[in-house]
């Protein structure tokens, strides 16, 4: 027969509830699924042992920061080792975090569960925990959790000691990645319009100025003395501008291109 005892940590303190004993603890999963939602029911399955509160908001914070580093607060110790049974091997203690079942069981030797049927009790101690409790509110419970979470909050960014320069590598990053995609984009568009123009490459060799001639000249055959003007803009070179031209009644490559959109 194997005992079963869940932990459960609340933003008011730890509770420690048992289970009937089973041989096998796969075999409470469908009791629980059935009774999660009804408090009588629940009851019939999970009874509460022990309560511990926590002194002050600040305990509950020190609490809350070594249960989510996988860390055995000093309180937590007291309670498991004041109400669990001495006989370690017929005990089984469920947690909804493995790194804190890791340190429970490396410390203090109980062996530990997370997932399956633990995490449905821990569902359902979540959803009645102020009627397991004696003198707990719903509403002094929501209190609790949600001071406990702006501290909490608070503190975690206050450990970051790097966020401003986070931001300015995240910046810098942005800019690289930026440049890659622009170079990756230009060269698409050299590889899909030089099909079509493939002495166009040749002459000019600035992405930017070549993906803007890929978009005024489109279809090269209808490149003539008009568009002159135009090609010398975008060049800013009057030679370029009529190799270009010259280049485009001559070319080699493949007709029918579609404008770049």
């Amino acid at each position: 027969m194997v005992l079963l005892h869940v932990l459960f940590e609340h933003a008011v303190g730890y509770a420690l509830l048992a289970l009937k004993e089973v041989e096998e603890i796969s075999l409470l999963l469908p009791q629980v699924e059935e009774c999660v939602l009804n408090l009588g029911k629940f009851h019939n399955v999970v009874r509460l042992v022990a309560f511990c509160p926590f002194s002050s908001s600040q305990v509950a914070l020190e609490n809350a920061n070594a249960v989510s580093e996988g860390v055995v607060h000093e309180d937590l110790r007291l309670l498991l080792e004041t109400y669990l049974p001495s006989k370690k091997k017929k005990v089984l203690l469920g947690v909804g975090d493995p790194k804190i079942g890791a340190a429970i069981q490396e410390e203090l030797g109980y062996n530990c569960q997370t997932g399956g049927v633990i995490a449905e009790i821990l569902r359902g101690v979540r959803l009645h925990f102020h009627n397991l409790v004696k003198g707990l509110t719903d509403l002094s419970a929501c209190k609790a959790q949600l001071g406990l979470g702006h501290s909490y909050s608070r503190a975690k960014v206050k450990f970051n000691v790097n966020r401003v320069d986070n931001m300015i590598i995240q910046s810098i990053s942005l800019l690289d990645q930026l440049d890659k995609d622009i170079n990756t984009f230009s060269m698409r568009v050299r590889e899909w319009y030089g099909y079509h123009f493939p002495e166009l490459v040749k002459i000019i060799n600035d992405n930017a100025t070549y993906c803007r001639l890929a978009q005024f000249i489109g279809n090269r055959r209808e490149l003539n003395e008009e568009k002159l003007e135009k090609l010398e803009e975008i060049t800013m070179d009057g030679a370029k501008a009529k190799a270009i031209l010259d280049a485009s009644r001559s070319s080699m490559g493949q007709c029918g291109a579609r404008q770049p959109v």
